[in-house]
């Protein structure tokens, strides 16, 4: 007998994921960026002076693709790109006062979503208590 998708729990897991990324693409539009652009800003709050190849490397994506993003984030003053003391080829990736307010949004949504996320995993428990009994 096949068990209906809904309760396999690949499945679940898999459908929650999409609707996480779903909710967090439309919180980054409403702010005029992407998710990809606020995963860049909270990466170099967290990470300071990164590169682009290794911002890259972090985010296992091609460094055309963060080049790409940071010019955007660079043309709404978010990100200035510095360079390396070191070696003039290196651009280093600094967060600029303007990103301040838009990292405290990210920050309420991320709280938001872990309030949540607790809720989810509370109603979990309850559920198995209940099959319990």
């Amino acid at each position: 007998m096949r068990a209906h998708p809904e309760s396999d729990v690949l499945v679940l897991l898999y459908d929650v994921a999409r609707h996480m990324r779903t909710h967090a693409d439309q919180l980054a539009r409403a702010h005029g960026l992407t998710r990809a652009q606020w995963i860049i800003l909270v990466r170099l709050e967290r990470q300071p002076n990164l590169s682009q190849n290794e911002l890259a490397a972090i985010a296992e994506v091609a460094p055309i693709t963060v080049a790409r993003l940071v010019d955007r984030l660079e043309a709404l003053g978010l990100v200035k790109r510095c360079t390396d003391p070191k070696d003039r080829r290196i651009w280093r990736l600094r967060l600029t006062p303007a990103a301040s307010p838009v990292l405290r949004d990210i920050e309420r949504c991320r709280r938001k979503l872990q309030s949540s996320l607790r809720k989810m995993k509370e109603n979990i428990g309850n559920t198995r208590r209940l099959g319990e009994t």
